[in-house]
């Protein structure tokens, strides 16, 4: 990969002395779609969380685009435009309604034209097969609601690469399929994405290449089918054998 858009190089991060990164590189394309997978607390949000700048790195280069994440001089509105998070939680206000929360951050944040954005908003909403519950608060949304509702902001800052962090993990089973379709929709549409996940049946169909995380480290990667047929190292294929 000549000209990588997202780039992460010897990263590392550390929470009160504990290590969660240790030396982390990763390489993502334009347009390319990666799942993370690996046992609880192996550093896999840490990752997201470091790559839209929500956790500062201890040490190591993290470039996204033209936009140089670790610099002092970083633009948070600017990386903001260019990378979209969606959260375990579905991060809502309450007091607002679906369509005001799909807007509201490239009306106040990026300070764009709000009948555009509503306009944008609302055919994000008819996307995610939800328009007819614009005028909705999300207390009256199931939690696969809210979770595509979540989706549909995070495309209404119009980015370049979308962030998923294990985004069907608080949800009730016959949730995660519909929040599933969404993310290969926008998968399939040539969005970059970079989905932290537990579903591995998700993650073999969508991705162009699996990353295993363990203790803090990239343990091995690769494409769905060779990576899930012959993992190469004794961890992956522990993890593989417990979760498949």
């Amino acid at each position: 990969m000549s000209d990588p858009f997202i780039k992460l190089h010897d990263v590392y991060k550390s929470f009160h002395d504990t290590p969660v990164l240790r030396g982390v590189s990763v390489d993502i394309a334009k347009g390319e779609v990666i799942c993370i997978i690996g046992p609880s607390g192996s550093g896999k949000s840490t990752i997201l969380r470091c790559i839209n700048a929500l956790t500062p790195v201890d040490q190591g280069f993290i470039q996204v685009g033209s936009i140089q994440v670790t610099s002092k001089n970083l633009d948070m509105v600017a990386l903001c435009h260019c990378v979209g998070m969606v959260f375990q939680q579905y991060n809502l206000f309450p007091h607002r309604t679906v369509l005001q929360n799909v807007s509201m951050a490239p009306i106040q944040v990026l300070k764009q034209n709000k009948a555009e954005v509503t306009e944008r908003a609302r055919a994000l909403l008819d996307k995610v097969k939800l328009g007819h519950r614009a005028n909705a608060y999300p207390g009256e949304l199931s939690g696969g609601q809210q979770q595509r509702v979540a989706i549909a902001r995070a495309l209404c800052m119009q980015p370049q690469a979308i962030l998923f962090d294990e985004v069907t993990a608080a949800l009730d089973p016959e949730m995660v399929g519909e929040v599933l379709t969404v993310i290969k929709q926008i998968a399939n549409e040539g969005m970059t994405c970079v989905v932290v996940t537990h579903e591995m049946g998700f993650a073999r169909e969508v991705a162009d290449r699996i990353y295993f995380t363990d203790g803090g480290l990239i343990v091995e990667s690769g494409p769905p089918d060779e990576f899930f047929a012959n993992p190469a190292d004794e961890r992956t294929r522990s993890f593989l054998s417990k979760v498949l």
